[in-house]
C-alpha cells in the first residue's frame, strides 16, 4: 500500500521560511513524478511545484512561488522537500504532497492526474 506522509507544516510571520517534507512509502517513482499543492479556504486545489523523475529531476513551479520555493527530492525518488522562503500571507494554505508512476509534463499541474496524495499539513503566514 502506498502511503505519503507530509511534516514541517506551522506557523511563521511574514518575511520568514518553512521547509516541508514528504516521504513515500511502498513504492517509488522513478518513471514518474512528486508534486506539492496547496488549497486555502474556500479556494481549489492548486499546483506549487513538482519534480519530474523521468525527465531527469525537471523542476516545475508556479508563478506565484517561483523565485521564493525550491522544491528537492532525494536519490532514492520517493522524497520531496520543498523550502518556502519570503512567504507571504497567501502562502497560507493546507499543503499536499502528491505523486504519480507515470504523469506526463502537460498533467502535472492538474490535481486530478496524480493517483497518490498525502494527509496535507498546515502553513499559516501571518502578517
Amino acid at each position: 500500500q502506498v502511503q505519503l506522509a507530509e511534516s514541517g507544516g506551522g506557523l511563521v510571520q511574514a518575511g520568514e521560511s518553512l521547509r516541508l517534507s514528504c516521504a513515500a512509502s511502498g513504492r517509488t517513482f522513478r518513471s514518474g513524478a512528486m508534486a506539492w499543492f496547496r488549497q486555502a479556504p474556500g479556494k481549489q486545489r492548486e499546483f506549487v511545484a513538482a519534480i519530474k523523475w523521468s525527465s531527469g529531476g525537471a523542476t516545475y513551479y508556479a508563478d506565484s512561488v517561483k523565485g521564493r520555493f525550491t522544491v528537492s527530492g532525494g536519490n532514492a525518488k520517493n522524497t520531496l522537500d520543498l523550502q518556502m522562503s519570503s512567504l507571504k500571507p497567501e502562502d497560507t494554505a493546507v499543503y499536499y504532497c502528491a505523486a504519480d508512476g507515470t504523469i506526463i509534463v502537460s498533467s502535472m499541474r492538474r490535481p486530478e492526474a496524480y493517483d497518490y496524495w498525502g494527509q496535507g499539513t498546515q502553513v499559516t503566514v501571518s502578517s
